[in-house]
């Protein structure tokens, strides 16, 4: 292993990255031009990188337009003939309400020999902020922030989002009828289920009004009246598989998890370091998940299981934050600061853990990193860990450490990195 413990865990994060980044697995993907029309159409993180990698390969002389939306300084610069829209994330705004409400206004009155684009990755529900008719804007984002802070699973809160949305839920492949319509999606959910990216605007839904109401009593979220009334309405429901809207449909995963955590592990192998993946789609709290990986590292070190040292346990997946203090911080630094008061020191282990689109929760650093030593020297400078775990402050914690981990953007997203490195196992 050449370098620092910290420069082979960074260097794993940026395979893993690279692997789903939008020049790296778009082309492959494209579709071959219409005898029509070609409207670009799409949302998320990675969707102004997505539509450079379309305009770089697609024939000059073939008719292309479009727009999407990404979220505020996930832009990649001008584009020559898709129009690029910032909003915000993770509650909607007005910008993403107006963008999606263009987005619908494109893809109408096509014909059969048109294609709609459309280039989805993560974030792509918030970014897609058009409201069903009766909702307002406001009334959506006070359930959308209500469900963000309450715990729930990627897959619960979509189950809303889609029944309060004008677009998402299959609504746009609705309005896109009867084009061709050709979906490349980057996914960001565990499992890889395709109606769950971005809410899934041209996935048939199989979620209903009724599970929508489910996960709001479960999670005990007071809505307006107006939310209320639309989800008792059956002709709010959103179309489901058998639906003429997705006769001429097309869905295509062209990066996944999966992709990035194989990427990582080859790098590691080839460092000289035995990886082993734990899975793609780990869920929970991130502070449960922190003591769970604890554990199997601690086994590991001890005991040579379930793989000797020098290894590395990678993983990915999008864990939760149940928000019960006002500090700082995303999810990641959530994990490891939970990770590092159950290892409390154990020698030689190492770990990060990274948002793959360069933010972590709403801060500006991906994620951190952890090494056996991040506890004392926290504890010796008059930081108590176990009080910032308390109030959800993780991102002060690894900041007066100066151990944060700053990309900036990515401009993509395949979910959360985690790798946790043991050098070396417990002396005989």
């Amino acid at each position: 292993m050449k370098g620092t413990e910290k420069d082979l865990l960074i260097q794993l994060f940026e395979k893993a990255v690279e692997a789903a980044a939008p020049r790296t697995c778009v082309p492959a993907h494209l579709p071959s031009p219409p005898k029509g029309r070609t409207v670009v159409v799409g949302a998320g993180k990675a969707a102004a990188a997505m539509a450079r990698a379309v305009e770089t390969h697609w024939p000059e002389d073939a008719p292309l337009t479009g727009l999407v939306v990404t979220r505020y300084h996930h832009g990649d610069g001008e584009l020559q003939r898709i129009e690029v829209v910032e909003a915000a994330h993770p509650v909607p705004d007005e910008a993403g309400e107006q963008a999606a409400r263009k987005i619908l206004q494109l893809v109408s009155g096509l014909t059969e020999d048109d294609l709609v684009l459309c280039l989805m990755s993560g974030g792509a529900s918030a970014l897609l902020g058009l409201p069903a008719d009766g909702i307002s804007l406001a009334d959506k984002q006070a359930v959308g922030r209500a469900l963000l802070r309450s715990g729930a699973a990627i897959q619960d809160i979509n189950a809303v989002r889609k029944h309060l949305s004008a677009i998402k839920g299959g609504r746009l492949a609705e309005a896109a009828m009867p084009a061709k319509l050709v979906t490349l999606m980057i996914s960001d959910v565990p499992g890889d289920d395709p109606s769950v990216i971005g809410s899934g605007p041209t996935i048939p839904d199989p979620s209903t009004l009724a599970d929508a109401r489910a996960v709001l009593e479960r999670y005990g979220i007071d809505v307006p009246d107006s939310v209320a009334k639309r989800l008792r309405d059956p002709a709010a429901e959103t179309p489901k598989a058998g639906h003429s809207a997705f006769a001429h449909a097309e869905a295509i995963m062209i990066a996944t998890p999966q992709d990035s955590l194989e990427a990582a592990a080859a790098a590691a192998t080839e460092a000289g370091v035995t990886p082993l993946i734990l899975g793609n789609a780990i869920e929970g709290e991130a502070r449960e998940v922190g003591i769970v990986m604890a554990g199997m590292a601690r086994q590991s070190y001890q005991h040579g299981q379930p793989v000797k040292a020098p290894c590395v346990l990678i993983s990915g997946g999008e864990t939760t934050v149940t928000v019960r203090g006002n500090g700082r911080g995303g999810r990641n630094v959530e994990f490891l600061l939970s990770l590092g008061i159950a290892l409390d020191g154990l020698d030689g282990v190492h770990a990060i853990a990274c948002d793959t689109d360069g933010i972590d929760g709403t801060e500006d650093n991906a994620g951190a990193y952890l090494s056996p030593e991040t506890l004392a020297l926290a504890s010796a400078a008059g930081d108590d860990a176990k009080a910032r775990l308390a109030n959800n402050d993780g991102y002060t914690f690894f900041e007066s450490l100066g151990e944060l981990i700053i990309t900036g953007p990515t401009r993509t997203n395949i979910n959360d990195f985690r790798a946790v490195l043991i050098t070396r196992g417990k002396p005989s």
